[in-house]
C-alpha cells in the first residue's frame, strides 16, 4: 500500500507474497519476517520452497535485501537460485540466536550483514 511519497507495507501482506527468479521462474513464497529487535531492520524473509499444498515444504530464511519487489509480477525477484536455497548452510535450531550462522548464510547468498 502506498503512503504519499513513500512505499509502505503491511508485514501481514507481506507473508505468503510469491517470490520469483530474475527469469521469471517462481522460486517459493514468503512465510513470514524476522526483524531484528534492535535496529527494527527487516533481517530475514523465510521463505516455503518445494512441497505441494504445504506439505513436504522447505523454510529458509533468506537476507531481506535480496528481495525487491516488482509491482509488474505483484511479487519477490530474487537473484538466488534453487541451488542456492539448496545449498545453504545447515540451519541450527535456534538459529536466530547464532550469529556465525548468520554470517555464513549471507556470505553464501552474497548479501551484506543487516547489523552492521
Amino acid at each position: 500500500m502506498t503512503h504519499g511519497n513513500h512505499d509502505m507495507v503491511s508485514s501481514s501482506d507481506v507473508n505468503g507474497t510469491e517470490v520469483y527468479s530474475e527469469a521469471g521462474e517462481h522460486v517459493g513464497t514468503i512465510d513470514h519476517l524476522m526483524i531484528d529487535k534492535q535496529s527494527g531492520k527487516v533481517a530475514w524473509a523465510v521463505m516455503g520452497f518445494g512441497g505441494f499444498l504445504g506439505l513436504g515444504e522447505a523454510h529458509y530464511p533468506i537476507p531481506w535485501t535480496k528481495l525487491t519487489y516488482e509491482r509488474s509480477r505483484g511479487g519477490f525477484v530474487t537473484d538466488i537460485s534453487r541451488e542456492q536455497l539448496e545449498a545453504a548452510p545447515s540451519r541450527p535450531e535456534r538459529w536466530t540466536e547464532d550469529r556465525a550462522w548468520e554470517e555464513q548464510a549471507h556470505l553464501h547468498y552474497g548479501a551484506p550483514f543487516y547489523w552492521i
